[in-house]
């Protein structure tokens, strides 16, 4: 299955149960109170992030993931059970984003984010009962589950990401250190997908290494595979910049890398702790790569991937780099866009001849309203006013007969006298 660091779906979670409409009939109580229980809260649709996984592709072909509704409540005041929430496996490293906007950073294993949360569970009968109304005969219908599109954006976890120019040797080099099979061939762009590898410094210390797509100039840009492979570099602890010594001018193939990371994250070009110098099997001058590295505090490797000379230099020296990098960095952490709590105003506007009226909570108790119930609308009509409906309608010019809409339902307004 192919590398996939990008998905868009459709998330719905359950919508809570009904609540459950009964009359007590026993041969002791032939005219017993309501007890009609609530109803289940809708499951939630909740993303974790699984080590296990290495990519998104198992939701290329999945547009909608939906979790069960809460049961609807029963007789004798028995609850409706709650609607199972569903887990969205993710890898290690997955960004949830909407409408552009980052709502979790699930950077840690095993760290979760309810991405839509189920719909409350109406009222039974039983919990509608009041010195108003002794004998409710209609019960809540469940709160709708929240609906949303959002997409799922990889940023790889490792250790130390390989970067450089196409065709510099990352690929060979990987395979070389670890037990990575990754696609190797002598032309640009070999590698269009990030390849992870394990390497084993000593006994005690394992690094994960990426192998990231070549880099061109203007990649911060968004040219070549840019922004795709930067992103991926972010979540890497140490950067280390791979070169080809018999390349016309292994310097300047180090500036570009160098320049497209700082003109994308200043931060990320700080983490290019170490230079490997590719190919010296080849040929090719290495004091102007050791004078570049030494300028910019890097240490300095060089090594022949396909010979495999020097490698043991390079996991001695990947081993205490990737120490330090992460004494100063500290590991990543996850987060969740904390939303503060904001005043629900009642907002009443003129629409097509008639008043629209909006507010989560005037919105919700129409909604849990059995509208064909005259009882439940006189005692809906009771929560408008207390909750300020009335008046809101007054102050913009509503009079006796408008029609108001609230959410999907639309009604003549007569006022609570």
């Amino acid at each position: 299955m192919s590398f996939v660091d990008e998905v868009r779906l459709r998330v719905r979670a359950g919508d809570g149960g009904a609540g459950g409409l009964s009359f007590l009939r026993t041969k002791l109580q032939p005219k017993g109170g309501p007890n009609g229980g609530d109803g289940g809260r809708g499951g939630s649709v909740i993303a974790v992030a699984d080590p296990g996984l290495g990519s998104l592709a198992p939701y290329v072909r999945k547009s909608l993931v939906r979790a069960d509704g809460g049961q609807p409540g029963g007789p004798h005041n028995r609850n409706g059970a709650d609607g199972v929430d569903v887990l969205v496996p993710v890898p290690v490293g997955t960004v949830v984003r909407s409408d552009g906007e980052v709502l979790a950073d699930l950077a840690r294993p095993d760290s979760r984010y309810v991405i839509a949360e189920g719909g409350r569970g109406g009222r039974g009968n039983a919990a509608l009962k009041s010195s108003r109304d002794r004998l409710p005969n209609y019960s809540e219908p469940g709160e709708p589950g929240h609906e949303l599109f959002v997409t799922f954006e990889l940023h790889l976890v490792a250790d130390v990401g390989l970067l450089g120019p196409p065709n510099a040797g990352k690929s060979t080099l990987l395979g070389a250190v670890s037990r990575a099979t990754p696609k190797i061939g002598a032309y640009p762009f070999t590698t269009i997908d990030p390849n992870l590898g394990i390497v084993d410094v000593d006994d005690d210390t394992r690094l994960t290494v990426a192998d990231l797509p070549g880099l061109i100039e203007g990649a911060s840009e968004g040219r070549g595979l840019g922004l795709r492979f930067l992103r991926h570099a972010q979540r890497c602890s140490l950067l280390a910049l791979v070169v080809d010594v018999a390349s016309d001018d292994p310097v300047g193939d180090l500036e570009s890398v160098y320049r497209e990371v700082a003109s994308f994250d200043a931060a990320l070009a700080e983490r290019a702790r170490v230079v490997i110098a590719n190919k010296i099997d080849i040929g090719g001058d290495r004091s102007r790569i050791e004078s570049w590295a030494h300028s910019h505090a890097a240490d300095v490797v060089a090594i022949s991937a396909a010979e495999g000379v020097n490698l043991d230099d390079l996991r001695r020296v990947l081993g205490p780099a990737v120490a330090r990098a992460k004494a100063e960095l500290g590991e990543p952490q996850s987060f969740a866009v904390y939303r503060p709590a904001v005043e629900d105003r009642i907002i009443v506007h003129r629409e097509d001849g008639g008043f629209r009226v909006r507010s989560e909570r005037i919105e919700r108790a129409v909604a849990q309203t059995p509208i064909n119930n005259v009882r439940a609308v006189r005692r809906l009509q009771r929560r408008l006013k207390t909750m300020g409906v009335e008046k809101a309608l007054r102050r913009e010019g509503a009079n006796e007969g408008d029609e108001v809409r609230i959410g999907d339902v639309a009604f003549e307004w007569i006022p609570d006298a």
